[in-house]
């Protein structure tokens, strides 16, 4: 079933027709064009015209917090305690105390003090590859780049023990995973084993940084464990839940912008060679790949007050499905939607969200993804597919498990 075959009533991101996770673009502008304030199975809506999903990211009636939506979801387990205490999905004021020293830690000057490290972790993954490259192997862009520099970014940020970072990308994978629409009693029991395990091993993490504070200018863990000033400390669930947060937010995101991203000049080529050819259109291009495969497809809001929304109004109560990929490819805000352009001006995607929920870390993200890009395409600029991705299966994020290449000059 292509997009334009598509029945819009029969639609539903429970059951998403086959197809739909390895391109969703063609059923997305179907309902868009068609059916853009979409009334699925369970009562929920699902949105995918750009200026409903902005109207929605700036209503003060559109609630994150997810203690309704979770818990027949998820019953009284580790998953429901995580999602519903991490930032993402509270709001005000647990989301405001967690957010500000987030913010602060993560300011233009902090950005410039990582810039170095990250470059110095990019050039040695670089290096890595080059063996495999010199003796004509295939790399996975996944394992040996994209992901790595995420978790090596924000365990530095945290000054997580470089001994025990191993386990996190397995324990994000599975508890991000159990956000899907419909996890599998498989996901609902890695996810909470995930949590379970993370939990014990950030809590001696914690412990020993109380007992041996950093310098909070510099460290986020030192920053959150003190608080801002004249405002209640987070409590140790808080505090714990939101670091694991951090972590997963950081990692997902930045791999698979760098994944996706690749991919996509990989795929077309001229833009890939206007890149090495003019590197300084590096910051479009970062904006761009964001736009055109965003890594976050799928946001969440519950109406605490009726919204009125694409000429219909939705009550109070209702849960609304934010469909980022729709909405950035919208041509009502993006001319041409489906070409990739890295000069693309103006490009107000949406991909970070928007708002007071808009991503507390999208310029290290942005940092990440400038770095990693520009330098593999100085190295490597005839990188090229060395076979079928394999793209992984979960309909919230986007991105690859897998991405082989070979690197060439």
């Amino acid at each position: 079933m292509s997009g334009k075959t598509l029945n819009v009533t029969d639609f539903d991101l429970k059951s998403a027709p086959d197809g739909f996770i390895d391109d969703p673009y063609p059923f997305l502008a179907r309902l868009r064009d068609t059916a853009p304030v979409l009334r699925m199975a369970d009562g929920s809506v699902l949105l995918t015209r750009y200026d409903d999903v902005a109207t929605i990211y700036r209503s003060p009636a559109a609630s994150s917090d997810k203690q309704a939506e979770f818990r027949p979801k998820y019953g009284d387990t580790p998953l429901f305690e995580h999602h519903t205490t991490s930032l993402v999905f509270n709001d005000a004021p647990l989301h405001t105390r967690v957010r500000r020293p987030l913010i602060g830690a993560l300011n233009q000057r902090a950005i410039t003090r990582m810039t170095a490290g990250v470059e110095t972790l990019v050039d040695g993954l670089l290096d890595a590859m080059a063996v495999d490259a010199s003796a004509g192997r295939p790399v996975d862009l996944i394992e040996a780049f994209a992901a790595a520099i995420p978790v090596e970014v924000i365990g530095n940020l945290l000054a997580w023990p470089r001994e025990g970072r191993a386990p996190l990308r397995a324990w994000s994978l599975a508890i991000l995973a159990a956000l899907e629409p419909v996890p599998t009693p498989a996901m609902h029991a890695t996810g909470n084993q995930a949590v379970t395990e993370f939990l014990a091993a950030l809590g001696e993490v914690v412990a020993d940084r109380r007992a041996h504070p950093l310098d909070p200018e510099e460290d986020v863990l030192t920053r959150l464990i003190r608080g801002q000033p004249g405002e209640p400390a987070l409590t140790e669930k808080e505090l714990l839940h939101n670091c694991i947060f951090l972590l997963n937010a950081g990692h997902e995101t930045t791999t698979n912008l760098i994944g996706n991203g690749l991919h996509a000049l990989m795929t077309h080529r001229d833009q890939l060679d206007r890149l090495v050819a003019d590197p300084d259109l590096l910051p479009t291009a970062i904006e761009e790949l964001l736009r055109y495969e965003s890594p976050l497809q799928l946001n969440n809001r519950r109406l605490t007050d009726a919204v009125e929304v694409g000429g219909q109004t939705l009550a109070a109560g209702t849960f609304v499905t934010l469909s980022v990929a729709a909405a950035n490819r919208d041509p009502a805000q993006f001319p041409d939607p489906d070409r990739l352009d890295i000069s693309r001006r103006p490009n107000r995607h949406l991909a970070f969200g928007h708002g007071d929920h808009a991503c507390a870390g999208m310029n290290v993200a942005r940092m990440e993804a400038r770095i990693a890009i520009g330098r593999l395409l100085a190295r490597f600029p005839g990188i090229r597919l060395a076979g079928p991705p394999e793209r992984d299966r979960r309909i919230r994020f986007r991105g690859f498990l897998r991405l082989p290449v070979m690197l060439a000059d």
